[in-house]
């Protein structure tokens, strides 16, 4: 029996589709037997559980414009330390150890994460806007914040560390506070206790840089009544670091 020899161009098209089609296939495979990720964000973006509850009972919700504030914050990038700047969660497992896990992951890099999550946080503490990248008026005061990151930890099962230094200064200012907060939150287990540890400890820090923000918007006020007085420009002193709210470690 005699069967016909397809052209050498034919037989190297069918090589290439079989080809094609079995990678196809092992991709298919191997795609349907990786875990998927999960992914976690340290913002609640700040809606408050009254607006959510407000908003299900069907109530009417008009956008607004709103005024500017006394003085206004800025924000700056937050610097957090090179082996947990990846969006990978990186968690302790001992003193000198740490762990990559590959399927549970942050939604940006910590970095953006800590600086949008305390950005929503001083915005509503201190009722005012985020003016980072933003145009604003020259005659309303400007406090920037900057954070540098020194340890965020993440310890499953025990707690969630945060430390940091941070600084407020008054732009068109020499005047700056510069302080430091160490904060410890325990945790259960899972990684949804790690992330609510984290969210925990940041909110504990905006409530201590939200001071700081405030003691220096009073103490150039101080300083502005005082130039008056005396016809003199007197530089605004420069308050305290505000004492740390809650857990420290």
């Amino acid at each position: 029996m005699m069967f016909a020899r397809l052209p050498r161009p034919l037989r190297g098209l069918a090589r290439g589709a079989a080809y094609v089609g079995a990678l196809a296939g092992l991709m298919t495979m191997a795609a349907c037997s990786s875990p998927a990720s999960r992914f976690y964000t340290l913002s609640d973006g700040g809606a408050s559980a009254a607006s959510v509850a407000s908003a299900s009972a069907g109530a009417l919700v008009s956008a607004r414009t709103s005024g500017a504030p006394a003085w206004l914050i800025e924000v700056a990038p937050i610097d957090v330390p090179p082996q947990v700047a990846k969006t990978q969660f990186v968690v302790q497992t001992g003193p000198t150890q740490v762990q990559v896990l590959e399927q549970e992951r942050w939604a940006s890099l910590p970095g953006d994460e800590i600086r949008r999550a305390l950005s929503t946080g001083l915005t509503q503490q201190l009722d005012t806007i985020d003016v980072y990248g933003t145009a604003y008026p020259d005659s309303v005061p400007v406090y920037r914040v900057s954070v540098n990151v020194q340890r965020f930890e993440s310890w499953p099962g025990s707690h969630a560390l945060l430390d940091a230094v941070w600084s407020v200064r008054a732009v068109r200012s020499t005047a700056v506070m510069t302080c430091r907060g160490v904060v410890s939150e325990p945790v259960g287990g899972g990684y949804d206790a790690l992330v609510s540890g984290h969210r925990l400890a940041l909110r504990q820090m905006s409530l201590q840089i939200a001071a700081g923000v405030k003691a220096m918007a009073a103490s150039a006020t101080q300083g502005k009544a005082s130039s008056a007085s005396k016809g003199t420009v007197t530089a605004p002193a420069v308050p305290a670091c505000p004492s740390v709210v809650g857990t420290t470690g």
